[in-house]
């Protein structure tokens, strides 16, 4: 665990763009601190999303609700990554998704205008800010592409590629909802292994 609730972050700035201490507790100082409870919902749809989140440990889950209530995760935002609903935090609009803390997590996160601030102050930060964003938009591609063009077995063998931890930490049914398959059919794949 890292020794304050900061250092996480710092590490991710000092490992992606040249930094000294002063920026670095300059660029901390904006983010704010929050231990979450096991399914604690960060972000009711319907909401505007005022921050972005960075998870020191645990997940978050970007969900939505369909007109039966059935759940559909949007994304998972693991250990070392930023994450949010991003329409909504973006265009400040009411929210679609939720958020969950779908374990006891530990977080990081900023306000809208305290991001926009770094972004238009903070040398390095914006071009950090477009990587972490094509990255997770290639992700979601992929993630879309998998649902259409594989069948449920080859999107567990991608997902126990990619990120085996996830299905290790994280209940099945998140999981089967992440897959888009059931929770009966995930355990039959877990099963085959």
């Amino acid at each position: 665990m890292p020794s304050t609730p900061y250092q996480q972050l710092k590490q991710y700035l000092v490992n992606n763009i040249s930094v000294d201490d002063e920026q670095l507790a300059a660029f901390c100082k904006k983010f704010r601190h929050k231990t979450t409870k096991r399914n604690e919902v960060l972000l009711q749809a319907g909401d505007v999303c005022p921050y972005i989140y960075f998870v020191n440990s645990g997940c978050l889950r970007i969900y939505m609700l369909d007109v039966n209530g059935k759940e559909s995760t949007r994304f998972l935002v693991t250990e070392g990554r930023f994450g949010t609903a991003f329409p909504s935090f973006n265009l400040q609009e009411p929210s679609l998704a939720a958020i969950q803390s779908i374990e006891p997590s530990d977080v990081l996160y900023i306000s809208h205008y305290d991001f926009n601030q770094l972004l238009d102050t903070f040398p390095g930060w914006e071009h950090l800010y477009r990587i972490g964003l094509e990255k997770d938009y290639i992700a979601s591609i992929k993630r879309i592409e998998s649902l259409i063009t594989m069948d449920a077995r080859q999107r567990y063998q991608l997902l126990m590629e990619t990120n085996p931890a996830l299905i290790q930490k994280l209940p099945s049914k998140i999981i089967a909802d992440y897959l888009g398959v059931s929770q009966e059919t995930l355990s039959r794949l877990k099963s085959k292994k």
